[in-house]
């Protein structure tokens, strides 16, 4: 049974930090590669930030310079440091396992609320 367990959620002040991990199990998790989404009110799910089976990055603009993705082979998990919150940054935040390629797999957190607030 695949699992992918976020935690790490929750109230910060602008100008703040928080760290979301996502722990997995049921998958390989060394082939996968890893996600964060992030969805706001009334707005579509947005990819955040991806780290690929070899440990190569991207982030979207908005993230750049404040956000940092990182895995964990060992352990099987992926972390997403926060830093220099915003209120734009509140949103359900989602980790996501992804096997690029034929058959296609991915599998999907229940997410974890963060909110920028003061």
């Amino acid at each position: 049974q695949v699992q992918l367990v976020e935690s790490g959620g929750g109230l910060v002040q602008p100008g703040g930090s928080l760290r979301l991990s996502c722990a997995t199990s049921g998958i390989m998790f060394k082939i996968y590669d890893m996600n964060w989404y992030r969805q706001a009110p009334e707005k579509q799910r947005e990819l955040v930030a991806t780290i690929t089976s070899s440990g190569r990055t991207n982030y979207v603009d908005s993230v750049k310079g404040r956000f940092i993705i990182s895995r964990d082979t060992a352990k099987s998990t992926v972390s997403l440091q926060m830093n220099s919150l915003k209120p734009e940054d509140t949103a359900v935040y989602y980790c996501h396992a992804e096997l690029p390629g034929a058959p296609y797999y991915e599998h999907w957190g229940q997410g974890t609320q963060v909110t920028v607030s003061s």
